[in-house]
Order: C-alpha cells, then sequence, then structure tokens
C-alpha cells in the first residue's frame, strides 16, 4: 500500500470516526499487527511498540481540525528528550518563502534542534506512537525537533504547509503536526490559532496572555500533544490552520515537533533510474489500473503532474 493510501485510511478514521474512546475495531496491519481492544491501539515496528488510547483524545476544532492528547509523553519521555537536545541548541530557522532554504528571522526566536530518527528507544517508541495516533506511516514523517523558548522568545503565527515548489520536492506538503510539549509554562508560551472558527466562543480565564486571546489558544501541559492539520480533507491547503508560539512571560518553554509529508520523506520521489529525466516510468505497480480507472483525470497531480507517479500509464510520456 502506497502513501496515498495511508493518507485516506488517516483521513477516513480521524475525519470521521474523532472519537473512538467506545469502539472495539479490528484493524487491518500496516506496521505489523494493529489491533484496537476497547480503547486501545496497540502499534508495532521492529523493537519499537505504541500504544494509543483515544480516551485521551479530546476534539478541539474542526476549523482547523485539532485534537489534543493529554499525557501522550511520560515525564520520563519529556525529560529525556529535554537532556539529549539540551547541550546541541542552535538559533531556530524558518523556510524562505521564495527559494524554500532555511534563514533567520525575527519571526522565530527560539533556539532548537533536530534528533536522528529512531536515533534510541525513547525516540523510536515516540515516533511509532505517533504513527498510531495520527495513522499516517513513520516513513512520512520528518526527524522530530526539539525547541527551547526562554522569556520572551515566540514564533509568530504561520502555516506548516509550503509555499515553495522546492520543499515540495521531498514528502510533498506537510499534512500534519504533531507538537508535543515537554514543560509546564507558568504564563504565556501557548500555542495560539487565529484563524479558528473557535475562537470567540473559546472562555479565557486570567491566566492567559493577551497574544492568546486573539484566537483559539492552547495552554502548555508537560506530557500533552497538540494534533493538527494543514491540509483539508480535499488536499487543499487549510488556511485556518495558521498557529503561533506565544512569547514567553514567565518561566520556560520546551517542546517536540514532529512534521508529517503526504508522501515517505526518507528518499527522494525521482530515484536514479525511476522516474529521472528523460525516463518514461511508472513509480507504482497499481498504475496501470489507476489509468484504467480513469484516475489519470480525476487525481491529474498525483497521476501526471511534474511529479507525477503514472505518467506512463497515463501516456503523458513516450518511452
Amino acid at each position: 500500500m502506497d502513501s496515498r493510501k495511508y493518507l485516506a485510511l488517516s483521513l477516513c478514521f480521524l475525519f470521521l470516526f474523532p472519537d473512538l474512546s467506545h469502539s472495539n475495531i479490528q484493524l487491518p496491519g500496516w506496521l505489523g499487527d494493529n489491533k484496537m481492544q476497547g480503547s486501545v491501539l496497540k502499534l508495532k515496528k521492529g523493537v519499537s511498540s505504541a500504544t494509543f488510547d483515544p480516551s485521551r483524545v479530546t476534539q478541539l476544532s474542526w476549523h482547523p481540525r485539532a485534537f489534543l492528547y493529554k499525557g501522550f509523553l511520560s515525564d520520563e519521555e519529556c525529560d529525556h528528550l529535554i537532556n539529549v537536545a539540551r547541550d546541541k541548541l542552535e538559533k531556530s530557522m524558518v523556510a524562505d518563502n521564495e527559494s524554500g532554504k532555511s534563514i533567520m528571522s525575527e519571526v522565530r526566536t527560539s533556539s532548537g534542534m533536530f534528533l536522528r530518527k529512531y536515533q534510541d528507544e525513547v525516540v523510536a517508541d515516540i515516533e511509532a506512537r505517533v504513527a498510531a495516533w495520527t495513522f499516517l506511516p513513520i516513513e512520512n514523517g520528518e526527524a522530530m525537533q526539539v525547541l527551547h523558548y526562554l522569556h520572551g522568545e515566540k514564533y509568530e503565527p504561520h502555516f506548516d504547509y509550503f509555499h515553495d515548489k522546492e520543499n515540495q520536492k521531498l514528502g510533498g506538503h506537510r499534512v500534519a503536526t504533531v507538537l508535543m510539549y515537554l514543560s509546564n509554562v507558568e504564563k504565556g508560551g501557548e500555542t495560539v490559532f487565529p484563524n479558528a472558527e473557535s475562537k470567540v466562543s473559546q472562555p479565557k480565564d486570567d491566566d492567559v496572555s493577551d497574544c492568546a486571546k486573539n484566537g483559539y489558544a492552547v495552554k502548555p501541559k508537560k506530557g500533552d500533544a497538540l494534533l493538527f492539520f494543514s491540509l483539508n480533507p480535499d488536499a487543499t491547503t487549510d488556511t485556518r490552520s495558521l498557529h503561533g508560539s506565544c512569547p514567553v512571560i514567565e518561566g520556560e518553554k520546551w517542546s517536540a515537533t514532529k512534521w508529517i509529508h503526504v508522501r515517505s520523506f526518507e528518499k527522494p520521489n525521482k530515484q536514479e533510474g525511476m522516474g529521472g529525466k528523460g525516463d518514461c516510468v511508472d513509480e507504482n505497480e497499481n498504475c496501470p489500473v489507476w489509468a484504467k480507472a480513469g484516475e489519470c483525470k480525476k487525481n491529474p497531480l498525483y497521476m501526471v503532474g511534474d511529479d507525477g507517479k503514472c505518467r506512463k500509464s497515463c501516456k503523458v510520456c513516450s518511452s
């Protein structure tokens, strides 16, 4: 099964069944044996395993789609990620909208570093748990980034999907983001969604910062994780997913971010001898079947676009 089907599976479960806390469902395995026993989904991949409990998940918003998992990480896991990253922090960068290159900007004043995928058992278990929750394959995810915000540091509202084509070449758009809070913050540091439909109806107490009052806000709590989608169900970009990290007013903020793409992020889409310039090949064994079913016209971006996977079967190139 390719990434397109994985994405469809995740959308079906998360969009049609946001609350599975009372379900008793047997799921087909895509990373081994996935089983829903009562309210717990278990996933295994190699030596790592994960348990996902839907009863801990709350739907925060539908526009954008956002969900909060209470206690996604243990205190020990949070402390481990902080300790691994603490001595390796560098100034955070942003992607330039024109070139796609990473540049420094005053819109993002935190420091951070990227872990290696599966670099230790704790990281591997967390990555497996993210895959279990999102129903998106591990290979579609970027390496986890640990971030540190000191007093006054912030990240202005931005989108996680890309505005440039360069960053879309590997893995396509970021479809989902899992933001894990590794520490409590005394005041400030909220994740805010300025364009969320529910921003007006959300009650705000005296503890929230002025920044958090400008949208739907999520207060950092050690161990909790926030999942939100940057694309709509029809794969168009969701402008409601605009989000930012409010300035820290008291204390400090540690978090870990996992960005997940629509396709694999582990290898180039155009491999040598497989779809490179001058080649006319299919990159999926199902391409002939999909072409006969009319997918060349129904799904042209995937089938025949600049990065199309079924250009040969769709007869837009010659061998």
